[in-house]
């Protein structure tokens, strides 16, 4: 029972072998039967062979050694992943036809080739796999594979392990982004200068007798020749929050082209433009399950918003609204929050006015979900938030986000300053 276990493993393993060793021991029985000479031959033929071929294919995946170097670990969507690999022989033979693949879930990572290697030689080469969607991803490990001409035998060997690539979302840079202040000093688009130091630093000027040594801004000093001094602001204190909507529904489009990636990458920009100015900013999401980056600042806080929205997928059942209602304990008077959405229900706009009342500080960005898909029109959504009095950036497909995420998309701005 076990030899037939066995044979049937060899069999589904190696079926041209096996195709091959029939024919050989039919070749063996006529000849025994008829005495013919031929088949005799035949079969020697046939067993030699095999034998031979089999060793041949296995000495083409020995003594071999595989350096794997992954020069990026993380990469922000649209950079490369960059990285080299050599494969050396110790063998006195040379290998022909050895079909190398790096294993990966990266789309397009093309390094996969065949290869021949000289006795005791090396190969090498570099790969630089462009990233278009945003995800966490797998390279590796490296399988090397040899076959023998007639295919009776494929021999492969692993090397290396699984590394995880980050595939951060792309964030484009905001200059003149803006949304309500929280009534906090220093807050809003005018802030006041202070005298205290503070990592806000608004100007410089010429230095003033009295002035601290340690205000003198060095590089303004040498460009112009005369001492320069550093003027500081209040450094504001409010929290900024951005509540990412990613129930299923919302959305629409597919991949790059939908809401989602367009949502992803405007929450990116958000983060990004509040901690480069040293502001407190969190993340609030429900796709698979619930999602808190908690208010804080720092690069490191950054990344960590970049993580959850590299992970974020729009496939939450959570309605926008109850999403606002059951966190909305977060946000006090010194809060501002800003709710990016395609969605079309206007329940959730509702939602976002209570919390206006209780004095939190609103703002949205609205997708028209209507230009990237089949989707309703969200014209009574943004009508509802004007009349809420909800400061409100509407983004449509193709549109520069640098642009649309400015002051100068919102022409009636300067009156609602002045309001």
């Amino acid at each position: 029972m076990r030899l037939i276990d066995r044979f049937i493993s060899f069999a589904r393993r190696y079926p041209n072998a096996t195709i091959a060793c029939c024919i050989g021991l039919i070749c063996a029985s006529l000849g025994l039967a008829t005495g013919f000479w031929l088949l005799f031959r035949l079969f020697y033929i046939v067993v030699f062979a095999v034998c031979g071929f089999y060793l041949w294919t296995r000495s083409m995946v020995r003594r071999l050694e595989v350096d794997l170097t992954r020069r990026t670990h993380s990469v922000v969507q649209g950079q490369s992943l960059e990285g080299r690999i050599i494969i050396r022989s110790s063998s006195w033979l040379p290998k022909l036809w050895l079909e190398i693949e790096d294993r990966s879930s990266v789309t397009f990572h093309g390094s996969r080739r065949i290869v021949t290697l000289a006795p005791r030689g090396i190969v090498s080469w570099t790969y630089s796999t462009p990233t278009r969607v945003r995800g966490i991803y797998e390279l590796g490990p490296l399988s090397v594979v040899a076959t023998d001409p007639f295919g009776f035998f494929r021999m492969s060997r692993v090397f290396g392990g699984t590394s995880s690539i980050l595939v951060y979302p792309n964030a484009p840079e905001l200059r003149d982004f803006y949304i309500p202040p929280a009534n906090q000093p220093g807050e809003g688009r005018f802030r006041r200068r202070t005298q205290n130091v503070t990592p806000m630093v608004s100007d410089i000027r010429e230095y003033s007798p009295g002035d601290s040594y340690n205000r003198i801004h060095w590089p303004a000093t040498a460009r112009i020749g005369r001492p320069m001094v550093k003027q500081f602001e209040l450094d504001p204190a409010s929290d900024i929050w951005i509540i990412l909507d990613l129930q299923s529904s919302s959305h629409v489009g597919d991949s790059e082209d939908g809401t989602e990636e367009a949502s992803i990458q405007i929450c990116a920009s958000i983060a990004r433009y509040f901690a480069s100015a040293n502001r407190s900013v969190g993340l609030i999401s429900f796709g698979d399950s619930l999602r808190i980056e908690e208010a804080n600042r720092g690069e490191n806080h950054y990344t960590r918003i970049l993580e959850a929205l590299t992970r974020a997928r729009a496939s939450g059942d959570v309605p926008l609204k109850n999403l606002i209602a059951e966190e909305s304990r977060r946000f006090g008077r010194h809060t501002t929050v800003v709710v990016v959405t395609p969605s079309t229900d206007n329940e959730w706009v509702f939602t976002l006015g209570h919390l206006s009342a209780r004095g939190v500080k609103v703002a949205s960005v609205l997708l028209e979900a209507s230009s990237y898909g089949p989707a309703a029109d969200s014209f009574d959504v943004y009508e509802s938030l004007l009349a809420a009095g909800v400061f409100t950036y509407k983004i449509t497909y193709g549109e520069d986000l640098v642009q649309a995420l400015s002051i100068s998309s919102r022409p009636d701005f300067q009156n609602e300053t002045r309001a």
